[in-house]
């Protein structure tokens, strides 16, 4: 996606007002450094804050801003560096949050700009009355995990902390092998069943705070954080819960999977991570 052009003057002032004061959306307009540069009321309101705080870049004691699996999202600057050096747009299901509780439940939409010809980003704010995630096609049906476009957010985020704090992050991807094996001969139920089953599996065999996604048809994927070492004893861990026996109503299935990773300081971008790991998927 190529960075849209706001070139012409967007200000603080009566432009900017007459623009987007009534929208009903949040709207932030931030530098490349992550300084708010122009925001409407609402998007204060929607985040806890004035509008003069926002404008002023300081924000309040115990004020913090998580996505929807409760990690920090990532500083002003951080953030915004990850929209303008990926594709030009990331969404977020977010939550505010106020000396450690919950608050007001977000969807942010960033977008890469050009702002009187310096790299910005333009973040569009709006409330969660529904179940957003599932809405936009961001939980897979299935297995009700989240899909490809939620773990590429996840896998971002993991490596932007890495690359912050000095963590590692691990990228697995699960094949399973010959479903379309197991369709043809018990039908699609079946194959449904046993991916609904490793599913749960992997949810409820790896920690709280590992991502577990529905990758594609037959893939699975993990994102997790840690201090040290290599991913190997993560993918151990998943081939174990995916290579036991499953039993989908009468028929007894015996899976066959192939598990691959890769482990990273945060210097790769996320694309790079997972094209390495889906070339060895390939060639295992």
């Amino acid at each position: 996606m190529s960075a849209v052009d706001t070139a012409a003057p967007i200000t603080t002032g009566t432009v900017w007002d007459e623009l987007v004061s009534e929208l009903p959306v949040g709207v932030l307009l931030q530098d490349e450094h992550g300084a708010v540069l122009a925001a409407n009321s609402l998007a204060g309101h929607l985040l806890g804050l004035s509008r003069a705080q926002l404008l002023r870049n300081t924000r309040p004691d115990g004020w913090q801003v998580c996505d929807d699996s409760g990690a920090p999202l990532p500083q002003g600057a951080e953030l915004a560096a990850q929209v303008l050096r990926g594709n030009g747009r990331l969404a977020v299901p977010l939550v505010v949050v106020r000396n450690g509780i919950a608050g007001s439940r977000l969807w942010a939409d960033f977008h890469a700009v050009n702002h009187r010809g310096r790299p910005s980003v333009l973040t569009v704010l709006q409330p969660v009355h529904t179940d957003v995630p599932h809405s936009r096609g961001l939980i897979d049906p299935l297995t009700g995990l989240p899909s490809r476009a939620l773990l590429l957010d996840r896998l971002e985020q993991s490596l932007t902390r890495s690359r912050t704090n000095g963590s590692l992050s691990t990228f697995v991807l699960v094949d399973v092998r010959k479903l379309a094996e197991v369709n043809a001969e018990h039908g699609f139920d079946v194959g449904d069943g046993l991916l609904t089953v490793l599913a749960g599996r992997l949810r409820q065999g790896l920690r709280d705070d590992h991502t577990v996604a529905r990758y594609g048809g037959d893939e699975f994927a993990v994102v997790a954080e840690h201090p040290c070492g290599t991913g190997e004893p993560i993918a151990a861990r998943v081939r174990e819960l995916t290579q036991r026996a499953v039993l989908v109503g009468k028929v007894r299935l015996h899976p066959k999977v192939r598990v691959c990773w890769a482990t990273s300081d945060g210097s790769a971008p996320a694309h790079t991570v997972i094209g390495h790991v889906e070339k060895r998927l390939r060639t295992a």
